[in-house]
């Protein structure tokens, strides 16, 4: 895949094109009602410095997490926006998040910042900057995944990370587009360092065991898939 062909798939994505449009709309409720100049600036700064700490508490402790699949009410969630991300990581139809988890937590993480620091106007910038940060992180995301090597250093270095997190070890490198809070809380590593495989990495715990106590992921999969995508049984 080239560049100009992963551009392209990526703008075609619908999850894409509704957070370019509310991210449009965002910034003509800022410009009805803008916040002052400095006001702008402070919640500009505090999105874009958020918003990978709230990536990373996210990712760790919901989305890898076990109470979800416990519980039937939130076992589809789960299923939907993380276990079959793992179980595929390159299956394009779950490497986006879905909209219906991702534009509430946008809402209600950093509209109440932008609103605490400069009213309706910081409100909408805040989640005006939610939605354009979103982009660049499935962007990322996108490279990451799809059959793409990237020219750049710091993406391909980003990329390895989260290969290896998909394809070794889970339980370390949530960043994707920086790995500070790996770093802060421990969780960072490079591939050599961790010599053993993980054996629930495509399966984040989810094993037939575990399923014959917590069926609903399993039922909705037709079974638990074990081993490696390409040389998948299920169960």
């Amino acid at each position: 895949m080239t560049l100009k062909e992963l551009v392209v798939a990526y703008f075609q994505y619908p999850a894409i094109i509704t957070y370019l449009v509310l991210s449009a709309v965002a910034l003509g409720v800022y410009a009805w009602n803008p916040a002052t100049l400095l006001q702008t600036g402070a919640t500009i700064v505090t999105a874009i410095l958020f918003y990978p700490l709230a990536w990373y508490v996210l990712h760790r402790w919901v989305l890898h997490g076990q109470w979800m699949y416990k519980t039937k009410m939130f076992s589809p969630v789960w299923k939907r926006i993380h276990y079959d991300h793992h179980q595929d990581p390159n299956h394009l139809e779950v490497l986006f998040g879905a909209l219906y988890t991702t534009l509430p937590t946008i809402f209600i993480l950093l509209g109440p910042i932008g609103w605490a620091i400069g009213g309706v106007g910081g409100a909408a910038m805040a989640v005006a900057m939610g939605m354009l940060i979103t982009c660049v992180y499935e962007f990322c995301h996108c490279v990451q995944h799809l059959k793409y090597k990237p020219r750049n250093k710091w993406l391909a270095k980003m990329k390895a990370r989260h290969m290896a997190h998909h394809f070794h070890d889970e339980s370390g490198n949530f960043g994707i587009t920086s790995f500070f809070w790996d770093k802060a809380f421990g969780t960072f590593y490079e591939r050599p360092d961790r010599k053993e495989k993980s054996e629930t990495v495509f399966n984040l715990g989810y094993t037939p065991e575990t399923a014959k106590r917590y069926p609903w992921v399993a039922e909705l999969s037709g079974g638990v898939a074990t081993g490696h995508p390409t040389q998948r049984t299920q169960n």
